[in-house]
């Protein structure tokens, strides 16, 4: 479970802006305000279609600190809403005859890559598009170098060894599993298949066509002057995410001026080869009748299969987009944060719900602790045999970083004590009969994990 701010400065210097075309409901206008001014979001930036009349409603600024308001042109990181760009870019490669759902990816990848079978099944272009692969939502190789920007070092050569040492742990092709791996593996197939950068692919296929000029992978200075910073859940500026070989899982930033030219597009009747390929990627690829569950190439339904829809976040945003499958409404919500606005998006398209702040959060009373006493906390804290706690200071702040896991700031509530603010725990520290600090316990979920001290 993550962790809220607790209640945050009123921004200044916010922007309200809202077009008279359409209707927002007030209790929508509400909502969005009290999140910024309660600080959960610095900003929220939407679009809501509704025919042919569209409504911009900006609150909230591109910084908490020294922000700029924001508007229909401010950048936001769209993330996982990049793998329906994938999936149409794969959709006008079928329509094309240029690749079969059915394909194995073994066709299309190095000879030198051993593609992971289970009963004597291959995974096929179209798994990989449902999330149906039997491949994990990410690789078990994955260990960045620096997890305020994760993607970026995970390579070429670090995806193919995952793929040539990997069991399957399930059946292909028989239960959806939500795949980061798979889609962004989905994106790299494409780039060999053309011979093209996936930047190109969605620049020639898509955004160039709907001129959809501040969308992209690489930001481009006009990008830049209108970003809207990330902020993680303390509200505290974190960094743009680069993705490398698994950029089609999610690299795409946008804006909603331009995401709303995406879903109109989506949404369209006409007959150009992009709308064909839009089209069909919204057509049901995978269904479980156990479950009721459906999935299109890439896209997800909801609400009786009335909404088609995908979300998305990265280290500091969350982005929502979606629209009726009667085309009569369409809906972007973009937040430089993490709290997430999925449901505001999801209230616009008719979704049966309640609009409700995040729960806040509530925190010890920080206490004033020496560097010098801080010192003496710094190591390496074995939990289990695969599983340590490393302990680092700066300066005045201590900072815990689990085995594959981010760095996260702790924070000291009395002698010996620590809590987090980006999950639901906290550490105590124990001494030996000398004084010195030998073992930690861990307390989350309910449960007490000790750990000595190794280094």
């Amino acid at each position: 479970m993550k962790f809220k701010s607790a209640l945050f400065i009123i921004l200044a210097f916010v922007q309200f802006t809202f077009s008279q075309n359409a209707e927002l409901t007030t209790e929508i206008q509400d909502h969005i305000k009290a999140r910024v001014d309660e600080g959960f979001n610095p900003s929220v930036a939407l679009a809501y279609i509704e025919g042919e009349n569209v409504t911009y409603f900006n609150y909230g600024n591109t910084e908490v600190k020294n922000g700029k308001p924001v508007d229909q042109n401010t950048v936001y990181e769209i993330g996982s809403i990049s793998k329906v760009f994938t999936t149409i870019i794969l959709a006008d490669e079928i329509l094309k005859g240029n690749i079969n759902l059915s394909d194995p990816i073994s066709k299309y990848l190095p000879k030198t890559v051993i593609v992971p079978q289970r009963k004597g099944k291959q995974i096929t272009i179209k798994d990989l598009a449902t999330h149906t692969s039997g491949l994990p939502r990410m690789p078990d190789n994955f260990e960045p170098a620096d997890y305020s920007n994760p993607f970026a070092d995970y390579s070429t050569e670090l995806l193919y060894q995952f793929l040539s040492s990997y069991e399957l742990l399930r059946d292909i092709g028989v239960q959806y599993e939500y795949s980061n791996l798979g889609m962004g593996l989905l994106g790299h197939i494409l780039e060999l298949h053309t011979g093209k950068t996936y930047e190109e692919l969605v620049k020639t296929r898509i955004t160039v066509p709907l001129g959809m000029k501040n969308t992209g992978i690489v930001l481009s200075d006009a990008m830049k002057a209108k970003l809207a910073l990330g902020h993680n859940e303390q509200l505290e500026v974190v960094n743009n995410w680069n993705l490398n070989v698994l950029a089609g899982a999610g690299a795409i930033r946008s804006t909603t001026s331009d995401m709303v030219k995406f879903i109109r597009a989506n949404t369209s009747t006409n007959n150009t080869s992009l709308s064909k390929a839009m089209k069909l990627s919204h057509e049901i690829a995978f269904s479980d009748e156990s479950e009721s569950f459906n999935i299109a190439l890439g896209w997800h339904f909801a609400n009786n299969n009335t909404i088609t829809w995908h979300n998305g976040g990265t280290g500091g945003y969350r982005a929502f987009t979606g629209f009726l499958n009667d085309f009569s409404k369409g809906v972007v919500v973009l937040t430089n944060s993490v709290s997430t606005v999925d449901a505001v998006g999801m209230k616009l398209l008719d979704a049966p719900l309640t609009l409700e702040l995040p729960k806040k959060s509530e925190f010890p009373d920080e206490i004033e602790v020496s560097a010098e006493v801080l010192e003496n906390y710094i190591g390496v804290y074995q939990l289990a045999p695969e599983f340590s706690i490393t302990i680092t200071r700066v300066e005045n702040q201590l900072f815990l970083q689990a085995t594959n896991q981010p760095q996260f700031k702790i924070f000291p509530s009395a002698e010996h004590q620590f809590f987090l603010k980006v999950v639901e725990a906290n550490i105590t520290f124990s001494t030996n009969d000398a004084g010195e600090i030998n073992a930690l316990t861990l307390h989350q979920g309910g449960q007490n994990l000790p750990g000595n001290k190794v280094e």
